[in-house]
């Protein structure tokens, strides 16, 4: 990753640090109807798409790993894309999801219990500092300051009802929040692509094989 990028990172990480003091708010308010904890991995498991900014910041934490541990990952995220091309053939580097031509990679199979390569033996987050937005937003409902549900999606572990969940939750100002993330990865893309793309999308077992100096990368 060139040094170019770095600066957008830092800023992306202070963006982050925004939701991870969110959540744990959340975490001091409702300690009790809260089953998220170091260890729990139920939810890193299937696959989901995160932007390519995500992907950069995890590549900047998974090279912070020691050599055999990438090797151990690295052997896990071939494998994976192995199966991932016989669904769609098309996924070859720089695996950008929004350029195939089947878009049935937007919804994903509930019942896929894969996990994340980068899991360890304790089911916890090797490169957990630098994990994409969405896994620190998942499991409990995104409502705004000012009430607005810009996610009413809940752990099923988390909170007696997920209907509930959404009236007791601790708010944040999420309309900020995704704002600043929407302006990052538009600035994020203009570098790296040349345009100012709203959507560029991969998953976490083909972020981490990316060659961010691909010249395929540039928008066609």
């Amino acid at each position: 990753m060139t040094p170019l990028f770095n600066p957008l990172l830092n800023d992306y990480l202070q963006l982050l640090g925004e939701v991870d003091r969110w959540y744990q708010r959340c975490s001091d308010e409702h300690s009790e109807q809260l089953a998220c904890h170091v260890g729990c991995c139920g939810c890193c498991r299937g696959l989901f798409d995160i932007t390519l900014l995500d992907a950069a910041l995890l590549q900047q934490g998974f090279r912070q790993l020691p050599g055999d541990r990438q090797q151990q990952v690295l052997e896990r995220c071939h494998h994976r894309l192995h199966n991932l091309q016989q669904r769609w053939p098309g996924l070859d580097a720089p695996y950008i999801l929004n350029r195939l031509a089947d878009d049935s990679w937007q919804s994903m199979p509930e019942d896929d219990e894969t996990p994340c390569p980068l899991l360890d033996e304790d089911g916890c987050c090797l490169v957990y500092a630098h994990r994409p937005m969405t896994c620190r937003l998942h499991g409990v409902p995104n409502v705004d300051l000012d009430g607005e549900v810009f996610s009413d999606s809940c752990c099923t572990l988390n909170f007696s009802q997920s209907s509930e969940a959404v009236t007791e939750v601790t708010p944040a100002p999420f309309r900020h929040i995704f704002q600043r993330e929407g302006e990052l990865i538009r600035r994020f893309n203009q570098q790296l692509t040349g345009d100012a793309l709203t959507e560029l999308d991969t998953f976490i077992p083909t972020a981490l094989l990316i060659d961010f100096s691909d010249p395929r990368l540039l928008s066609s």
